[in-house]
């Protein structure tokens, strides 16, 4: 049997926004590596699979990434299928493309399956367009957190004219704050904080940049949260969604 892997997108937590690729690749997974951030309802969709839990989450204790490849490598090459199932899209800060390199490089077949990111899906959930005609023409996505722990270029975002989505920012929000203030965005410029992205527990909190540190304290803000930081935050389109929190 042919050695084979795939790197599976979850999607923000609402397991009705698993795509049917990923549901695919889950039906016919005899191992699945599980993330921290995935919901355990999407397992329903392997419950013959063995899971296995390789956790990686931000300030937490994690599956050393050297682990996981040696442990993909040799399911795989006992001939098994493997699903590696991580929060959100893959290739969006998920390493996925880093395991699919390296893989690779060893002789195993993979596949990539997108899944929902949680910046967009947190957005909608709370009527925000990530882009809109004539205010935000391109949207951004960036992380806080970096490996090397250098800093992002916050004049260039601060300038780009798009909409900002940041991830894994909450433990930094006054690192974002103050880089984005020097970089000449106005302090006024809106902010959405959301908690929980498309999951029951969703909350979201808006401010203003100058201000948020302040209000994502009174709120109590925890991760896993994301940002958006632009014009469109001023939004909140009637799109039936549940009632939710503010400061």
């Amino acid at each position: 049997m042919n050695a084979k892997v795939w790197l599976v997108g979850a999607g923000p937590g609402d397991p009705e926004l698993l795509t049917l690729k990923a549901v695919k690749a889950l039906n016919q997974a005899e191992i699945v590596m599980i993330d921290d951030l995935v919901n355990p309802a999407v397992l329903e969709h392997c419950p013959g699979a063995r899971i296995v839990s390789v956790g990686k989450r931000g300030g937490c204790r994690s599956t050393p990434q050297a682990f996981i490849h040696r442990l993909m490598l040799r399911y795989a090459r006992q001939g098994k299928c493997v699903v590696r199932l991580k929060g959100g899209d893959p290739c969006i800060f998920g390493r996925g493309s880093e395991e699919a390199d390296w893989l690779g490089a060893h002789g195993v077949e993979v596949e990539l399956v997108n899944g929902i990111t949680a910046g967009l899906a947190g957005a909608t959930n709370c009527g925000i367009p990530l882009t809109l005609r004539g205010v935000a023409r391109g949207v951004t996505l960036v992380t806080a957190h970096t490996q090397d722990d250098s800093s992002l270029n916050w004049q260039a975002l601060a300038q780009s004219g798009t909409t900002l989505v940041v991830y894994m920012g909450v433990a930094k929000l006054a690192d974002i704050r103050d880089g984005l203030l020097a970089g000449g965005m106005s302090g006024e410029m809106p902010v959405a904080m959301i908690e929980n992205a498309s999951l029951p527990a969703q909350r979201e909190c808006r401010s203003q940049l100058a201000d948020m540190v302040a209000d994502a304290r009174a709120f109590a803000l925890q991760s896993p949260a994301i940002l958006v930081i632009g014009e469109v935050a001023r939004a909140s389109a009637q799109l039936g969604m549940p009632q939710l929190l503010h400061a």
